[in-house]
C-alpha cells in the first residue's frame, strides 16, 4: 500500500515516532483541502440503507481533480462557529460540483467496520432471536481516543519538522504502527498536517502512549568512508537500507483486505475503503484510499483495531461466510459450537441468541 512513497528519517519525541513518507513526484490532477467543522461538532449521517451513523467529525475532506485540481475551493484552516452542536449530514460521501467531492475521512472506514454482517442472520435459525432475524444487530458502538488525547502527539506535531517532499506520515505509539496518513502533493499534507490531531486512535495504542516512556532511536552507521564519493555512497546505502526497513518490517502489518468501491472520481481515481482479513494472529487496520487506475495510493488514511475489536470482526465475518450458521462457522473457526456460542458471547453478542434451559 505504500509503493511509490519513500520512507525518511523518523523522528522521535517521547513514545512517539513520526516517519515521514516522501513522494519523488507529487499529484497534481488530484488535491485534497479541509473543510473544519468545530471541535464539538457530533454529526449524525444518514446512510443508504436508512441506518444511522453517529460521531464527532471535526472536519471533512474536499478533493478536487482534473486540471483545475489545484485550484483551493473551500479550504477552511479554522473551525466554522456555525457547525457545532448536533448537526445532521447527508452521506460519507456526497458530491458537490463536476469534479469536487466532500467525504468524512476516517469515517467511511468506522462505518464499514460497524455495519459488517449488520443485516443478521439472513435464514431464520432457531439459534437466533427473532429480534435478531427481522432487525440484525440493531446498534453497534465504538469507543476510541481523540489525538489530543494522545500523550506526546500534540507535542510531536509540533515540534517535528516536515520534509519538503514530505506527503504522508506514519504514526506509531512505542513502536506500534497506529495508522497512516498520505496525501496526494505535499502541500496538501503541510494543510492538513495538524488534522493528526483530530483523528482518531485505538485503545490499545493510548495504553502504549501512557506507559512508554520512550523509544530508541535508530542509530546508522556510515563506516569509514574516506572521499566524498563514498560518503555519498554510504548516505544512499543508509538511507535505502531505512525505507525499506521501514516497508518490510515496521509497516508490514499495513496489509488491504476486502475492499468496497465508494465513489468513482472521474476515469482516472476511485475513492474505496477496505477491511482487514481479520486475523487473530496479526495487525488488523481498517482504513479508506484514493487509487489511480494503475492502484497507485494517491490518498490514504487507516485505523488500527485492537485485538478485542479485531475478534468482534473475525466472529461477524465468519458467520456472514457461513449465513450466520453455528455449526458451520464453528466447524471452519476451529471450534465447537458451545465454544463459539462463549465467544459471541465474550464479543457482546450474546443476546442476538436464544436463551435456552
Amino acid at each position: 500500500m505504500l509503493t511509490g512513497l519513500t520512507a525518511g528519517p523518523s523522528q522521535v519525541w517521547g513514545a512517539v515516532r513520526l516517519v515521514p513518507l516522501l513522494r519523488d513526484r507529487p499529484i497534481t490532477d488530484l488535491r485534497l483541502h479541509p473543510r473544519c467543522y468545530g471541535e464539538d461538532s457530533v454529526s449524525i449521517v444518514d446512510l443508504p440503507d436508512k441506518s444511522l451513523y453517529g460521531a464527532l467529525v471535526p472536519h471533512a475532506l474536499v478533493a478536487r481533480w482534473g486540471e483545475d485540481a489545484s485550484a483551493a475551493y473551500g479550504t477552511q484552516v479554522k473551525d466554522d462557529p456555525e457547525c457545532c452542536g448536533l448537526v445532521f449530514r447527508k452521506r460519507m460521501a456526497k458530491r458537490e460540483d463536476r469534479n469536487r467531492l466532500r467525504f468524512l475521512p476516517q469515517h467511511m472506514a468506522f462505518e464499514g467496520y460497524l455495519a459488517l454482517a449488520f443485516a443478521g442472520p439472513p435464514i431464520a435459525w432457531q439459534e437466533w432471536t427473532s429480534e435478531a432475524v427481522r432487525r440484525g444487530l440493531q446498534f453497534r458502538e465504538e469507543i476510541v481516543y481523540h489525538g489530543g488525547e494522545m500523550p506526546g502527539l500534540a507535542d510531536a506535531l509540533r515540534i517535528f519538522e516536515i520534509h519538503p517532499d514530505q506527503c504522508g506520515v506514519a504514526v506509531y505509539f512505542a513502536d506500534a504502527l497506529a495508522g497512516v496518513f498520505v496525501m496526494p502533493h505535499p502541500d496538501d499534507y503541510r494543510l492538513l498536517h495538524p488534522t493528526l490531531l483530530r483523528d482518531f486512535y485505538g485503545e490499545l495504542l493510548h495504553q502504549y502512549a501512557t506507559l512508554y516512556p520512550s523509544v530508541p532511536e535508530f542509530e546508522v552507521s556510515l563506516g569509514s568512508p574516506t572521499t566524498f564519493a563514498g560518503l555519498r555512497t554510504a548516505i544512499t546505502a543508509a538511507k535505502t537500507g531505512w525505507a525499506d526497513f521501514h516497508t518490510d518490517v515496521m509497516a508490514a502489518g499495513l496489509t488491504e483486505g476486502r475492499s468496497t468501491t465508494v465513489y468513482r472520481m472521474g476515469e482516472r481515481y476511485t475513492l474505496s475503503r477496505f477491511l482487514p482479513s481479520f486475523d487473530p494472529r496479526w495487525e488488523n487496520h481498517i482504513g479508506e484510499t484514493i487509487t489511480d487506475k494503475a492502484g497507485a495510493v494517491a490518498y490514504l488514511s487507516t485505523f488500527r483495531l485492537s485485538a478485542a475489536q479485531a475478534k468482534k470482526g473475525y466472529l461477524l465475518a465468519k458467520l456472514d461466510e457461513h449465513e450466520w450458521n453455528l455449526d458451520s462457522a464453528a466447524t471452519a473457526m476451529g471450534t465447537t459450537r458451545d465454544g463459539l456460542v462463549s465467544r459471541l458471547g465474550r464479543a457482546g453478542f450474546g443476546s442476538l441468541l436464544r436463551k435456552t434451559r
